[in-house]
C-alpha cells in the first residue's frame, strides 16, 4: 500500500516513521520549511522504544503524484481546513482517509469533502514533541494508534490495514467500534486539557489542591452528559474509569494544550470545548465548568491576537 501522511511532526513523524522502519511505502506531505529541514537532516525519532532515522519521501502541497491508498491526517485542528485542501489531489476512488485528530468535529467535514465511504475512524495515544532541531522525541510507554470502519465491524480493507501495520514498532490496533473509542478519548482529552489550562498547572498540583479532584470529576460528568444527550454511545462506567486514569497520571504531566499555551501557540478551543458547548446548547444541557474553561481559552486567544 502507498501511504501519505499529512505532516511530519510529533504524531505523523512518529507513526509514519515507524511504518517506514518496517519497510512500508510512506510519503510525508509537509510545508516548504519543514521539507528543507528534513532534506538537510532527515527525520529522526528518539524514543524509549528505540531510535530510528531516515531520509523521508516528501511532497509539498500542489506537487504532482498519483492517488494514495491511505492518507493519514495528523494536523492540528486550526490547520484542518488547509490540510483538507492539501490532500484533495491525492485522494482517489479507493483511498482511505484516516484522521488522528482529537475530538469529533472534523469527521463530518471529511465525509463531506471525500465521501462517507472513504473516511474511517482513528485516534492515537502518544506523548511526543518536536525539539528545536525538528527531531521527534517520544518518552512514554504508550505509543498506540486505533483505527476502524466508521460504521463498525470489520472489512477486507481493515484486514489490509492490519497487514500494513503488522510488525511496526508501535501499537496499531483495529477497533470494531471506533466511534465509541473516539468519544471516550474526546471525553478524557477535553477534561485533561480543560483542567490543566484552567488551573495553569500539571496534573499533580491539581490533585493536591482541596477541590481539584472534585472539580475534575465534575468536568468529566458535564462532558459525558453532553455526549450522551447528543447520542454518543459511552460506556456506563467511563467517568469512573477515566478518573482512575487521571489519578494515576504522573505528577508533572501536562496536556498538550497547556504546553501550547505556555509556548504562546494556537489552541484547539473551538474544536474541543467549543464543539461540545454547541452540542450542549442544541440539547439543553448545562455545563458551567466547561463554559468557564472555554471562556478562559477564548481570552487567551484574544490576548494572543493582540501581541
Amino acid at each position: 500500500m502507498k501511504v501519505l501522511v499529512l505532516g511530519a511532526g510529533a504524531v505523523g513523524g512518529y507513526f509514519g516513521g515507524r511504518l517506514v522502519e518496517k519497510g512500508a511505502d510512506v510519503t510525508f506531505l509537509v510545508r516548504e520549511r519543514r521539507k528543507q529541514q528534513l532534506e538537510e537532516h532527515g527525520l529522526i525519532i528518539k524514543s524509549i522504544h528505540g531510535d530510528f532515522s531516515f531520509a523521508p519521501k516528501l511532497l509539498v502541497a500542489g506537487e504532482a503524484s498519483e492517488p494514495f491508498d491511505l492518507v493519514i491526517l495528523t494536523t492540528k485542528a486550526y490547520h484542518f481546513a488547509d490540510g483538507v485542501e492539501s490532500i484533495r489531489p491525492y485522494v482517489g476512488e479507493d483511498t482511505m482517509v484516516l484522521p488522528l485528530l482529537n475530538g469529533m468535529a472534523h469527521v463530518a467535514a471529511l465525509q463531506e469533502a471525500f465521501g462517507r465511504e472513504r473516511v474511517i475512524g482513528g485516534l492515537c495515544f502518544i506523548e511526543s514533541t518536536l525539539n528545536a532541531e525538528g527531531d521527534v522525541i517520544q518518552t512514554s510507554p504508550v505509543h498506540e494508534m486505533l483505527y476502524g470502519e466508521w460504521t463498525g465491524g470489520s472489512s477486507s480493507r481493515m484486514e489490509q490495514l492490519a497487514q500494513l501495520f503488522a510488525g511496526a514498532n508501535a501499537s496499531y490496533r483495529a477497533s470494531d467500534n471506533i466511534q465509541r473509542e473516539m468519544w471516550h478519548k474526546y471525553l478524557f482529552i477535553t477534561t485533561l486539557s480543560g483542567m490543566t489550562t484552567l488551573m495553569n498547572s500539571a496534573v499533580g498540583p491539581i490533585r493536591d489542591a482541596a477541590d481539584g479532584v472534585a472539580l475534575t470529576q465534575q468536568l468529566f460528568g458535564e462532558v459525558a452528559d453532553i455526549m450522551r444527550k447528543s447520542g454518543a454511545s459511552l460506556a456506563d462506567d467511563i467517568v469512573e474509569r477515566h478518573m482512575k486514569v487521571f489519578n494515576k497520571q504522573g505528577y508533572a504531566v501536562k496536556s498538550s494544550m497547556l504546553r501550547d499555551m505556555e509556548k504562546g501557540q494556537p489552541v484547539e478551543a473551538d474544536h474541543l470545548q467549543g464543539y461540545l458547548l454547541d452540542l450542549a446548547k442544541q440539547n439543553n444541557v448545562e455545563a458551567p465548568l466547561l463554559r468557564t474553561i472555554y471562556n478562559k481559552l477564548k481570552v487567551y486567544e484574544i490576548n494572543r491576537s493582540l501581541l
